[in-house]
């Protein structure tokens, strides 16, 4: 068995595919929008066949606040080395975005960052 995708709601759809494209190497499928919900959404494919759907929803304004929600706490995306990791960070913070940890050895042994991303989604980089 394998996941097949993951889906995260985003207010800025465009925003978003923008990030994960520039950043993360994603590539968009086509854009869908049914006109009868106001439901949008992209699907983001990544090198190693990984899939991400962002979607937004017209009707949907009210987002829970992360720090008292259930729910998700990252994305992780393998980098494949500690100097790849060490270079998209350094870029993220250039841009602008926090990087709340590392990088850094864990103590359980991972060479990781932890970066807010787009819309507050929180982003760990890894080997």
């Amino acid at each position: 068995m394998r996941i097949e995708h993951i889906a995260l709601y985003v207010r800025d759809l465009e925003g978003a595919r923008g990030f994960f494209e520039t950043y993360l190497g994603a590539q968009a499928g086509e854009k869908y929008h049914n006109a009868q919900t106001g439901f949008t959404s992209y699907f983001l494919s990544f090198e190693d066949g990984a899939r991400l759907e962002i979607m937004n929803l017209a009707s949907k304004h009210e987002y829970p606040n992360p720090e008292s929600s259930l729910g998700w706490a990252h994305l992780a995306f393998s980098l494949g080395s500690k100097a790849a990791v060490d270079k998209l960070t350094a870029r993220l913070a250039s841009d602008g975005f926090e990087v709340l940890s590392g990088p850094r050895t864990t103590g359980d042994g991972y060479y990781e960052s932890c970066v807010v991303g787009f819309e507050g989604n929180l982003i760990e980089l890894t080997v």
